[in-house]
This record gives C-alpha cells, structure tokens and sequence, in this order.
C-alpha cells in the first residue's frame, strides 16, 4: 500500500531478524569461559606437546566465530558480513603460517 493510503510503504530489505534475549547472550559466555578453560588445560597437558599451537589456534577461531557470531551480531546481519568474518580468518590463517614458516626456516 501506499503512504497515502494511510499505511506507510516498507522497504523490502527492511526486515527485522529475532535477536537473541539475555539468557542465550550468557550461555555464549558461558561457552566462551568453558573453552578458555579447556585452552589452559590443553596448554599445561604434558602429553599434547607436538599438537599445542594446532589445538589453541583451533579453539581461538573458535571462541573469535562464537563472539563474531554473537556480541557482533554477525550471525542476524546480511551473509556478506559473515563472509568478511571467514575471509578475514583464513587471510590471518595464510599469512600467519607464511610467517611462521619463514622463522622456522632461519632458526
């Protein structure tokens, strides 16, 4: 309908997505927390020397998609965003193991 009508047109991108209420903002947290604990006790485990820095970078993209997703509301905007989230971590994921890799061939 028309404003003249006495109904206001409406954008079509102009659609509301159900954000999440308190509770399901704290049981990120709690997720959050839960893995920040399982990260210290990979870290201090005796037995996970050789897999140490692929487990806690696992778990920090993790935790980084979880807050993202969440406290940044990626997860309720347009998948652009999203994927600007994903292609940022795999440039991260690239340019990280390129410099990782060219410390460990001068050492």
């Amino acid at each position: 309908m028309s404003e003249a009508a006495g109904t206001p047109a409406v954008a079509p991108h102009a659609v509301e997505h159900a954000h999440p209420g308190p509770m399901e903002y704290i049981k990120v947290a709690f997720v959050l927390a839960a893995l920040t604990s399982i990260e210290v006790a990979v870290y201090y485990a005796k037995g996970l020397k050789g897999v140490l820095a692929p487990l806690l970078i696992f778990m920090s993209i993790l935790k980084f998609g979880l807050v993202g997703l969440y406290f940044m509301h990626l997860k309720f905007d347009t998948h652009l965003f999203r994927r600007l989230l994903v292609m940022g971590i795999i440039l991260a994921l690239i340019v990280y193991t390129v410099a990782l890799t060219t410390l460990f061939h001068y050492h």
